[in-house]
Formats: structure tokens, sequence, C-alpha cells
């Protein structure tokens, strides 16, 4: 293929990985926001936010199939439109202080971000194997540092008082602009979903790949650091506010600097993979996460709380990004797989932080979040299950 195809291609996915990291953080930020103006406590937040989880979870599995129906560019749209649907419902709903709209507006925001993740990935990991290299990392990277970009913006808007409402009309904007313009950069879509292993019936070989020893394992993989990123996105910002007596503007820092450890390794790790590989690497992540997460609970001050962040952003940089490219190894079975990793990923990515809220009306949120621990130490037993497929298992899926 034309490289020059490829590279526009790359640009356009890196673009929509990035505004989708600028969506989730400029709400996530604004979390503590949403539960003053809905006179929420933690665990009453943590029950609507399971309407996030609801919309995705619903959306997650059907996604392959969609993609291998109308492509990943027009999958991208379908879900970008309805995320901007889901916020101009929430921003309405806001200033009315009405929970039950907001729920509503929140369970299509679900739907519209499931659909527009497994496609980005699907995309990027095609993007990926015509370069030839690691990019998967990069890719993650641009949804980090917009969610970089939407933290600070959260953080700005904060500090400003500037309503919730505001904030998320001008976020539907961008969003419209951009699934308009970008997508129409995609690669060919026989390059993106598949054309080998005769995939046509996309919806059996979809529902086949949940009965994938090899798939579920790299699910799990996913579930944990899935459920470590998702779980600072919704949490550090209020366990900072709540735990250390910090206001919603430092509680959102917090949260930037999270963001910040994640992107910087997000965006240098793909050469540790080509060089090490992805377990090795999967291995020291997934202790850095581990110990970051341990030292921001349990330390005594703000400061070395943020070198627990620090700590925390960079171990949950690679485990979603190396997931995805091991869903995808099989360019013929890509879609399906990544559909399932995706689903299991997101599940707790989405769900696992509302439950967190649960147990933080009971030990606090700070304390709640070393349950993500568990997890941590189940998907580094089954890392091993990301290696690369052997070239020969490939020839033979695609024969």
């Amino acid at each position: 293929m034309n490289q020059q195809t490829v590279r526009r291609a790359a640009i356009a996915t890196f673009t929509v990985f990035a505004i989708n990291g600028f969506v989730f953080a400029s709400w996530a930020a604004r979390i503590p926001a949403v539960t003053r103006i809905l006179d929420l406590t933690a665990g009453e937040m943590g029950l609507l936010l399971l309407t996030i989880a609801a919309g995705s979870v619903i959306a997650l599995p059907l996604a392959g199939t969609v993609v291998a129906r109308v492509g990943t560019a027009s999958t991208i749209r379908i879900g970008g439109f309805t995320a901007a649907f889901g916020g101009l419902v929430i921003a309405t709903a806001l200033a009315m202080h009405a929970v039950p709209l907001t729920a509503v507006g929140l369970f299509f925001f679900g739907i519209g971000i499931g659909l527009w993740d497994v496609a980005q990935n699907i995309e990027g990991a095609a993007v990926e194997r015509h370069l030839r290299r690691t990019v998967m990392p990069q890719f993650h990277g641009g949804f980090s540092g917009g969610a970089l970009v939407g933290a600070l913006v959260g953080a700005g808007l904060s500090a400003l008082d500037v309503s919730m409402s505001g904030h998320l009309f001008a976020i539907v904007v961008a969003v419209v602009l951009v699934m308009v313009f970008v997508p129409r950069h995609f690669l060919p879509e026989v390059e993106t979903v598949g054309n080998a292993g005769g995939e046509s019936a996309a919806g059996a070989k979809g529902r086949s790949a949940w009965t994938e020893s090899r798939t579920l394992l790299v699910g799990l993989v996913v579930l944990g650091a899935a459920l470590t990123e998702g779980s600072a996105n919704d949490w550090i910002a209020k366990a900072t506010v709540d735990g250390f007596g910090a206001s919603e503007s430092q509680g959102a820092i917090m949260f930037a600097v999270f963001v910040a450890s994640m992107t910087l390794f997000r965006f240098s790790g793909g050469r540790f993979v080509d060089r090490f590989g992805r377990v090795p690497v999967l291995y020291g992540s997934l202790g850095s996460a581990l110990l970051g997460l341990v030292l921001f609970v349990l330390a005594p001050n703000m400061l070395l709380a943020g070198v627990g962040a620090v700590f925390w952003g960079a171990g949950s940089a690679m485990g979603f990004p190396m997931g995805m490219s091991a869903a995808a190894d099989d360019p013929a079975r890509a879609a399906a797989r990544v559909s399932v990793v995706s689903t299991i990923g997101y599940v707790a990515f989405l769900a696992g932080p509302p439950l967190l809220g649960f147990l933080g009306d009971h030990v606090t949120i700070r304390w709640a979040l070393l349950a993500i621990a568990v997890a941590i130490v189940a998907s580094i037993l089954t890392a091993p299950a990301a290696r690369p497929l052997p070239e020969a298992e490939l020839e033979n899926a695609t024969s």
C-alpha cells in the first residue's frame, strides 16, 4: 500500500484517539463538580456512573460486527455522534439538576464511546501492521495526551467556576467537527477489517472469539490494566479532594499528573516493546502500577501522593494498548477479537470504578482504591498470553 496513505491513516487514527481521550477526561476531571451539582454521595455517583458502563456493555460486543458491515470510519462516526448526543442530554440535565435525565445522557454517551473505542483500535492495529513496528502505544498515547489536555481544561474551568453545561456544549461541537472530517483519511476498509479466511460471516466469527482461551486470557490482562486506568480517571481527583482536604482544582491537577505520566510512557513505550517484547514490558508496567497505587493510598501528604500518581500513571501506560495489539495479531480475526477484549476491558474500565464508589461509602474512596491491587496481580499472572502469535499460526489462520 502507498506509504503516504498509511501515514495519513496514522495521523487520522492518532487524532480520533486524542479526541476520545479529551472528551472522556473533560468529563472525568469534573466528576467532583457533577457530584456537588447533583448533591450525590460517592456511592450514588458510582451508581450514576454505571449507566455509562451499561451503554458501553451493550455496544462493545456488537462493535466488531458493525465494523465488519460498515467499516471503521462509519462506525467511529456513529459512535462519535451518539456520544455527542449523550453530551447534549447530560449538559441539559445538569442545568436542570435532573439525576434521571443525566443517567439517560450517560447511557447514550457510553454507547457512543464503546463503538468509537473498538473501531479506533481496529484501525490502529491495521495501521500498525502496515508500518511493521509497534505504534499502538503511541495511539493510546494520543488518547492520554488528549486526556491530559482535557484534565487541564477541566481544572481551569473548575477554577474559573465555568458551568458544566457550557463546558459540555463546547465539547459536543468539537466532536461533531472531528467526526465529519477526520475518518475520511482512514485506510481502505478491506485493509482495515481483513478479507482473509472467509471473514464475511462476521457475526459468527465474533461469537466464536468468546470461546478462544488466548483471547479470553488477553482480555484478563486488559481487564486489570483497564481497571487500573479507569479507576484513576474516575476517582483520583475525588480521592485527592476527600483524602487530603484538597480543592477541586487541586484534585484535577493530581489527575493531570497521573495522565501526564501515562502519556509520556505510552509515547516512549513502543521502542521498549520492539526491543524487549510485550510480556517483559507488561511485567514492568503492571509492577509500576501496583507500586504507585499503594504509594498514593498510603502517602501521608500530597507530595508523596503525587509521586505515587506518577508511578501509577506509568504503570497504566502499556496494558491496554498491548492487549489490543495482541488481540489483533491475526488480521483476519482482528475485528472479532478486539471486540471481545475491548468488552472485557471496558467492563472493568467503566463498571469497576462505580463499584469502588460503593465501597468508598464505607471506607472512603481513597482506601477503596486498594481493591484494584487484586486485579493488577491477576493481570501480571496472565501477561504471558499476550505473546505474539507464531508466524506459522498466522499463516494457517489466513490460508
